[in-house]
């Protein structure tokens, strides 16, 4: 029971998928829970505070890292902080649940090394449907800014994809098959699967 995995990292550049592939891992599986992040970006339409993001001020999300209930974070190209919220990993986990994350590549590391878990980085089929990706989620996105975003998703396939354990590419209208692949990972890992 030691080994038993708990925490599951599920990670891509934005736009790739690794949100509803979460949410699907979830309703099949009720003992998965997401890791609900911390954050100092405003709350978009719709967001509710601790079930969406735990939103924070910059002073009271330093003030949190300062009390250790922020157990790593990262600064965003945008400046805004992102981190883990230890509070609510910790409920979860004592609430006998698997947690999935999306984060970065530093909290993939920092899941890996102090949780064992496993680490997941879904890459898109093709740069092209990542950007028809952006474009569904956010059609009146600015030219410019989804280069950036592009720029940036190519540097993360780049340069960290390979630290992860796993690169499993999410097929443009085949969300099914990504999951086949990610439940055969999941049993080869050892999560338990079922309540």
């Amino acid at each position: 029971m030691k080994d038993q995995k708990r925490v599951l990292v599920i990670a891509g550049p934005t736009g790739v998928g690794e949100s509803t592939v979460t949410k699907k891992l979830i309703e099949r599986f009720p003992r998965f829970s997401r890791l609900v992040t911390a954050t100092t970006r405003a709350p978009r339409a719709n967001e509710k505070n601790s079930v969406d993001y735990y939103f924070f001020t910059e002073a009271q999300f330093q003030d949190e890292i300062k009390k250790g209930n922020i157990i790593e974070y990262q600064n965003n190209r945008d400046g805004v902080y992102y981190g883990s919220y230890k509070p609510d990993l910790e409920r979860k986990l004592n609430a006998g649940r698997t947690i999935i994350i999306n984060p970065d590549i530093v909290g993939a590391k920092f899941y890996k090394e102090n949780y064992n878990a496993t680490t997941i980085f879904l890459l898109p089929d093709s740069i092209e449907h990542l950007r028809e990706r952006h474009y569904t989620r956010n059609p009146n996105l600015d030219a410019a800014e989804l280069e950036k975003r592009l720029a940036y998703a190519r540097r993360e396939i780049e340069d960290e994809s390979g630290y992860y354990d796993y690169r499993v590419i999410n097929m443009q209208g085949k969300l099914g098959e990504t999951l086949v692949e990610i439940i055969d990972i999941l049993r080869k890992e050892g999560y338990e699967l079922a309540d």
